[in-house]
């Protein structure tokens, strides 16, 4: 409720210092541990020369999956949970609310969110095609990240 009110309400930060730090402290022990997948694209990117920090969490106590502190990049791992499935169109998956809240947030919060999701990452097959997937995905963002990047 909190870091909503930053970001969409900032004339509503009323609450008092010692209520704010409950509620940041209430969200940040909610999240979940580092699963397969994040430690999978965490290593890719370590491979590629992302360097970042594996479960990051911010001062306003959003966990992140692998971040950019002081460039404020951060990259998240979406796993099936983090979508809606069409039911209609088998292959439609559409990202559920609070995962879109989460990108909202942490953009009002001054952070650029890349989000990789577990459809289009479990479609690699080779370092080759991993790296060109990060590649379009972050290097455009990424001083030196293709040139860095294991080459097949």
């Amino acid at each position: 409720f909190w870091l909503f009110t930053c970001v969409e309400h900032p004339q509503l930060r009323h609450l008092e210092p010692q209520h704010q730090e409950r509620l940041r402290e209430a969200y940040a022990q909610t999240v979940p541990g580092a699963s397969r997948l994040q430690r999978d694209v965490s290593a890719a990117l370590a491979r590629c020369g992302w360097n970042h920090e594996f479960e990051y969490v911010t001062e306003e106590g959003f966990s992140l999956d692998m971040a950019q502190p002081a460039s404020k990049q951060c990259v998240e791992v979406d796993g099936p949970s983090h979508y809606l499935r069409n039911a209609a169109e088998s292959e439609d998956f559409v990202e559920n609310g609070s995962t879109r809240l989460k990108t909202r947030l942490l953009e009002g919060f001054g952070w650029t969110v890349t989000r990789v999701p577990f459809y289009e990452w479990n479609r690699l097959h080779s370092e080759t095609e991993t790296r060109r997937y990060l590649e379009a995905k972050l290097g455009n963002r990424t001083t030196g990240f293709a040139a860095q990047c294991p080459r097949a």
